[in-house]
């Protein structure tokens, strides 16, 4: 657990939370619509599957509360 506590901690200290707009700002950076940046936030599963249609690569990862990440 420590580990993943680890690399969650590494993946949110290095990428911006765009909250529910996930999928539209990961469309705008894949069209090169809004510059390219490591971003993190919620997508629904059609939103997924719409946005892996597109070729747009994406990786589904629960984070834990940050309560749980201490």
């Amino acid at each position: 657990m420590a580990l993943y506590r680890q690399l969650i901690q590494t993946i949110v200290s290095h990428s911006e939370d765009v909250g529910h707009s996930f999928a539209d700002e990961a469309r705008k950076i894949h069209y090169n619509e809004a510059p390219q940046r490591p971003i993190r936030g919620h997508a629904s599963e059609d939103e997924c599957e719409e946005l892996r249609d597109e070729g747009i690569e994406i990786l589904n990862l629960p984070l834990p509360k940050d309560e749980d990440l201490n």
